[in-house]
């Protein structure tokens, strides 16, 4: 009798841990995988990544984003460079194809193609163009470094921010209430002699097509950075948001400056939070603070056909990781081999980098409640 009452128990406790496993194993496939508490805390703000580059339509991968709670300005680029994307308009499209498989995750930043300046329709096209991007639904445009750094007019001088020719395009995207996403010029080490300590030394050596300090001729980046802020003077209804710091990663006081004097104007930290962190902390830490209204978060990542999405998933999880560990506490961690501190922001200034200066400076960011 007592042999058969422990079979019978024995029995039982297996047919619970298999109802376990099969339960634990039906809400990883429904994407409920438990984060970790440090990633919990990040879910919970609903965070925004302001400046990414996802172009690979897969089921998996946005599972991974909605895990996060992570919300994507999915941003095209119009560069030459792009293999996959020689055509701007197949780039758009597949950005488009992205956005609308997330349901709600991700949104869409256009692009204009800059190549067609010398074209005698290029702005009314430009902004026909746009029209139709934001009647699909795009909540912003992108302007890339080609326009100051590679891209000519029919003179052969080159093309600035601030030139006239851009102008009906900016007007268009205030008209639109859209926002103007703007990665104009580089880091000083682009104009600057190699320096292997440099967070953006191997970048030129994969890329020497952008490494200034070896084309004299081309525009020096004080001249983009003065025809950036121009423009920003000129179009005082366009919000902008300056790409990677705004190019000033060096100096937070020239980023405060351009602050004060401007007040359509933001930053992302996309690819130079590192920059953050090799400054004293103190000072990267009161300028989070007293700018918490002005700076919104974002990293550069990718997502195109030739990348395995696992791999890529851990590559973005890991960024993730690292950023909020540097923003949110003060541990000693370490940051592109870096050893540094963390800021230990105060939660609000948290939730304004990753959720709410994006709402309010790209707007339909998120879908509106009830939406």
């Amino acid at each position: 009798m007592r042999q058969a009452l422990t079979f019978w128990v024995a029995v039982f406790s297996a047919a619970l841990a298999t109802i376990a496993i099969v339960a634990k194993t039906s809400q990883q496939d429904a994407g409920e995988i438990p984060l970790p508490a440090d990633m919990r805390a990040l879910a919970s703000l609903e965070p925004i990544d302001t400046h990414a580059h996802a172009f690979k339509v897969d089921p998996a991968f946005l599972d991974f984003l909605r895990k996060l709670h992570m919300h994507l300005v999915d941003i095209v680029v119009a560069n030459k460079e792009d293999a996959e994307f020689p055509q701007l308009n197949a780039k758009i499209e597949r950005a488009k194809a992205f956005v609308k498989a997330s349901r709600g995750q991700a949104v869409l930043c256009t692009a204009f193609d800059p190549f067609k300046f010398s074209d005698p329709d290029f702005a009314a096209n430009a902004v026909r163009q746009l029209d139709r991007d934001f009647a699909w639904g795009a909540v912003a445009v992108k302007i890339w470094k080609n326009v100051g750094m590679e891209l000519k007019d029919q003179s052969g001088r080159f093309v600035m921010p601030d030139d006239p020719r851009l102008a009906p395009i900016y007007k268009n995207i205030a008209a639109n209430g859209k926002t103007l996403i703007a990665h104009l010029a580089e880091p000083d080490s682009c104009w600057q002699p190699p320096d292997k300590n440099s967070p953006d030394y191997s970048y030129y050596n994969e890329h020497p097509e952008w490494y200034m300090f070896k084309q004299p001729d081309h525009p020096k980046k004080a001249a983009i950075i003065a025809a950036r802020d121009h423009m920003l003077q000129e179009n005082p209804n366009l919000r902008v948001v300056g790409a990677h710091l705004g190019s000033l990663e060096t100096n937070l006081d020239e980023i405060g400056r351009r602050f004060d004097r401007y007040p359509n104007f933001a930053v992302d930290v996309a690819a130079r939070t590192v920059y953050l962190a090799i400054q004293p902390r103190d000072k990267a830490r009161q300028f989070l603070i007293r700018y918490q209204d002005r700076i919104v978060y974002g990293t550069d990542l990718s997502l195109y056909d030739r990348q395995n999405t696992e791999a890529a998933e851990k590559t973005w999880e890991k960024q993730y990781a690292t950023d909020w560990a540097f923003f949110s506490s003060d541990a000693a961690i370490e940051y592109d081999g870096r050893k540094v501190q963390g800021l230990a922001l105060p939660r609000q200034v948290l939730r304004k980098i990753y959720h709410d200066n994006a709402v309010q400076w790209i707007h339909g960011v998120v879908a509106e409640p009830g939406k």
